[in-house]
């Protein structure tokens, strides 16, 4: 109904809405016990700390209200709904929802109108949640896109499929997409108790007891799903009697109601079968193949028979499977094991024949020739011909390799060709590549297996190959070049705007060491310019980067760089001492994954502090990095000296 209609006291809608009002009451004491324990506010939330941590960019958004439209994804039970309506519950949005599967175009039509109506009428903004939004086709999305743009709805998407496959380009160009993992062992246990001790909405009325086999058990087989966990636990208290498994005796002495004793056995009986999520059209397809053939190319033949078995336990078709183990025999295998391909072909041969279910045996066999295999990339040579092919089209074929049975006369083609079977051991050295390209290597031999003795050979083939062509050759119209003109000319170029090189390769051997994850919260200490700010911020979207300045004018240097960019794609920038950088952080229980501080040093500040500044601020496992482009060893050494008396001593 749209927000434009009006009903009427007494009548047929308000009776239905009054209806409705007591189902939904009812609904949150007797309803499932997964929808009664959603969380209702963000502290109750329960996992995905990599994005809602203290100091996280989703978290920083939701508590100031300045959600903008995202797109979570993950795997069932990981709470993707459960977050959209913890951010509900943070703003001062109207929040509506739409399911993919049960609405279509005219429902979104509904709800885009009753939007305008509430942002024209009242100034309300709408936040619209469309759960498995990948559910929807290319017209329904469509239908979405221009009231996202225009800011009429904050969408919010769900869906268990990888959006930059299943949702409208341009839609996830317009939202933040954050992807939700399944929840750990220790975040599980802490929703279980969170259920057992709530007295409203979970069993904290009740005297109920899991035991260690059965957590474990539950623990085990729901693989990450919260979900999943409380119906099992549901299942388990709604179905076993109250001191089912207790003596009379022991019974006689509860006071108050009996007490419920689930067990392992109870928790095997409540969720018998482990859940495999595998979608063949999916995700889950990509992922558990790209799973094998890592696996595979790593030579780890326990995880490779793992990933296989997984495969065929889900009912990947066989077939399927053998086209990725041919191409691996190739790609990854090659010449360092010739055999290889031709057992996998024989495997898959064999397992036509057979068929399933004894053809695993011949599954098997082919993933554990590849797995324990020596590896070679050597094909992926012809990737750079390629590329060759594509930078210089018109290489034309060398007159001494051309076909003489028409021209050879008139044209002099093939004149000159060496032929090499008339020659020792069926070989002589020429140039077989077009002038331009010559002295260019696309086959590089791998030292492992059969292939390192072809290397060996290769390389002697190549190296006189190489002296014979750098003379000038009998014929005419066939040149070699020198290479090493061409690699001069490269240096040259490479020497000019050094220090542009200098700094780039600064910040990718910093940002190497860092190892930033997309989660990471870093401090950068004391910035001039941003040169590691953008970087940590394309490196970290779903963290942040905080820039605590010294200096105002770089504070203002970086502000003025981030000003034309999206709220949630600036930095956090402020000024002060070493001193206030701590008072902030403690204040704000504020802790950071990463720090990295430049120049402190060069600018007099003394180790020691800046060492217990930085021990402070970092959370458990964190890194920091101190770089000092412009001290010298002798001023470093002094400076650590002074730091640690222990060293001097040693020295």
């Amino acid at each position: 109904m749209s927000p434009r209609q009006h009903r009427a006291p007494g009548s047929a809608a308000a009776d239905l809405d009054l209806f409705a009002s007591h189902f939904q009451a009812q609904m949150k004491v007797k309803g499932p016990l997964a929808d009664r324990m959603r969380p209702r506010r963000l502290e109750e939330y329960i996992g995905q700390r990599h994005l809602l941590a203290p100091g996280k960019l989703l978290r920083r958004a939701i508590e100031a209200d300045r959600v903008r439209s995202l797109i979570l994804y993950g795997p069932p039970g990981t709470g993707k709904t459960t977050l959209a309506r913890v951010i509900a519950a943070h703003s001062n949005a109207t929040f509506r929802d739409l399911n993919a599967v049960l609405s279509g175009v005219k429902a979104i039509r509904e709800e885009i109108e009753g939007a305008q109506d509430r942002l024209n009428r009242f100034g309300q903004q709408t936040l619209l949640f469309v759960d498995e939004i990948h559910r929807f086709n290319q017209s329904q999305q469509d239908a979405l896109l221009p009231w996202v743009e225009r800011g009429v709805v904050t969408l919010i998407g769900a869906t268990t499929e990888n959006p930059y496959f299943e949702v409208n380009a341009a839609l996830n160009s317009r939202s933040h997409i954050f992807q939700l993992t399944p929840l750990t062992h220790e975040e599980l246990r802490e929703v279980l108790e969170q259920a057992l001790t709530d007295e409203q909405r979970g069993y904290g009325r009740l005297k109920v007891t899991v035991t260690d086999d059965a957590l474990a058990h539950w623990v085990s087989v729901v693989n990450g799903d919260a979900r999943a966990l409380l119906n099992a636990l549901e299942v388990a208290v709604e179905t076993t009697p109250p001191n089912k498994q207790m003596s009379e005796e022991m019974s006689e002495k509860m006071s108050g109601g009996g007490l419920i004793m689930v067990d392992l056995a109870v928790a095997e009986e409540s969720i018998q079968a482990r859940a495999v999520v595998y979608d063949r059209s999916g995700d889950a397809h990509f992922d558990h193949m790209s799973a094998l053939i890592k696996s595979m190319r790593g030579s780890d033949p326990d995880a490779s028979l793992y990933w296989l078995a997984k495969m065929i336990y889900a009912g990947e078709p066989p077939r399927a499977i053998f086209r990725r183990l041919l191409i691996f025999a190739s790609e990854d295998v090659g010449l360092a094991s010739p055999n290889a391909l031709a057992t996998l072909n024989a495997c898959a041969d064999a397992f036509d024949r057979v068929g399933m279910p004894e053809g695993r045996f011949h599954l098997a066999h082919a993933t554990l020739a590849l797995a324990t295999a020596p590896k070679s990339n050597s094909t992926m040579g012809f990737f750079d011909a390629l590329r060759a092919v594509e930078r210089d089209p018109h290489g034309d074929v060398p007159t001494h390799l051309k076909d003489p049975s028409r021209d050879g006369e008139a044209l002099g083609h093939g004149k000159g060709y060496l032929y090499p079977h008339a020659y020792a051991q069926h070989w002589v050295a020429q140039e077989h590549l077009p002038p331009a390209l010559r002295g260019r290597v696309f086959y590089t031999p791998s030292q492992e297996g059969a292939e390192r003795e072809i290397g060996a050979r290769h390389q002697a083939l190549r190296e006189a190959q190489l002296e014979g062509t750098l003379a000038p050759h009998e014929h005419p119209l066939i040149r070699s070049v020198s290479p090493h003109e061409r690699r001069l000319e490269e240096w040259t170029s490479r020497a000019m705007g050094r220090d542009a090189e200098l700094w780039q390769a600064l910040r990718e051997r910093a940002l190497q060491l860092l190892s930033l994850e997309r989660g990471s919260v870093t401090l950068d200490l004391n910035p001039t310019s941003g040169l590691f700010t953008w970087a940590s911020l394309r490196e970290s979207p779903e963290g942040g980067v905080y820039c605590w300045c010294f200096k105002p004018e770089s504070a203002q240097l970086i502000q003025a760089q981030a000003a034309p960019l999206p709220w949630s794609h600036q930095p956090m920038i402020a000024t002060g001492s070493l001193e206030e950088l701590v008072t902030q952080t403690r204040t704000r229980a504020l802790s950071f994954d990463r720090v990295i501080a430049q120049g402190l040093l060069s600018d007099g500040v003394a180790l020691p502090p800046l060492l217990d500044t930085l021990a402070s601020t970092l959370t458990a496992g964190g890194r920091a990095l101190l770089l000092e482009p412009s001290l010298s060893p002798t001023s470093l050494l002094e400076a650590l000296l002074k730091a640690s008396p222990e060293l001097e001593e040693a020295l």
